[in-house]
């Protein structure tokens, strides 16, 4: 009798057990971005462990010049999108811009509806030990929360725009002392963004939760990219720490071009792509065309 593949270790659902075990044994955490469904079932395809939505949409597929202007009903939408689509990956949805910064009852009503109206397993946010509050909060709600420090591109105007941080050996230490307080406060896992390699590196040797590195170098306990950058589909910018896999704009790009020409050259469509009617069928809508009066 065969196995059936829903129960097998490759479908079986990713879980906050399954990554601390990862981070346990030494296993890299594969991750990356959707917005959208068919994006969702393809990482879920590839075998990648966790999926973020995060609120580059903003940038990426809603054209915003930076994330601040994401919603959460804009979020929320695309949320449900990649959960329609993922079932075997474990889900984080971004908290956009202002939707936990204020107050942290509102902080808690909204990470909660990431999970009870758009099916995320999980939030994040971004931030260091002054949201550790924050943090303890939505974990006592039952919310799983992922930290994310370094470059915090809500943050963006604070910062004096995308650059790297924790280069010095204060800067460096204040990021180790927020990745320990969110840890502390309940985070499961901590982003590393723009951080130098081996001060990421000794922030995961100092923390029991895994980190997940996005230009912070090979020593975080996982990794994760925007899939539209590893794609080729934003072509704003190139972050100097994203690997293009693909260049599906110059695909997309050509196969427009392609059918454009066609349609004005009258090559598309061809007769295999349209639908016949039998010659009885023809004859008699002429005949009866024939037969009607004028205006008819």
């Amino acid at each position: 009798m065969s196995a059936n593949p829903a129960s097998s270790p490759q479908h079986k659902k990713v879980s906050l057990i399954t990554l601390r075990e990862k981070k346990e044994c030494g296993e890299p955490i594969v991750s990356l971005t959707a917005y959208d469904c068919p994006t969702a079932l393809a990482l879920d395809a590839a075998g990648v462990d966790l999926i973020l939505v995060g609120d580059s949409l903003g940038m990426v597929v809603l054209g915003y010049e930076t994330t601040l202007p994401v919603t959460m009903d804009e979020m929320l939408h695309h949320c449900r999108a990649v959960a329609r689509g993922a079932k075997r990956a474990f889900l984080t949805g971004d908290m956009p811009f202002l939707s936990y910064q204020a107050d942290v009852a509102e902080a808690v009503r909204n990470a909660g509806r990431f999970l009870a109206e758009a099916g995320m397993d999980s939030v994040k946010l971004e931030g260091g030990g002054e949201l550790a509050s924050t943090v303890r909060a939505i974990v006592s709600a039952g919310i799983p929360v992922m930290g994310h420090i370094g470059l915090t591109p809500q943050s963006v105007h604070q910062l004096g725009g995308y650059r790297a941080q924790g280069r010095s050996a204060a800067a460096a230490r204040a990021l180790l002392d927020d990745a320990l307080a969110l840890q502390q406060a309940g985070c499961f896992a901590i982003v590393l963004e723009s951080v130098p390699a081996r001060v990421a590196a000794l922030i995961s040797e100092r923390l029991t939760v895994p980190t997940i590195g996005i230009g912070a170098g090979a020593g975080c306990d996982g990794q994760v990219l925007v899939s539209h950058d590893l794609l080729g589909l934003f072509d704003r910018f190139t972050p100097r720490f994203v690997k293009q896999y693909a260049n599906l704009r110059g695909e997309m790009l050509r196969a427009f071009e392609r059918y454009h020409a066609e349609v004005r050259g009258r090559e598309f469509p061809a007769s295999e792509h349209t639908f016949s009617i039998g010659d009885d069928e023809w004859q008699a809508l002429l005949d009866g065309l024939d037969d009607a009066p004028p205006g008819d």
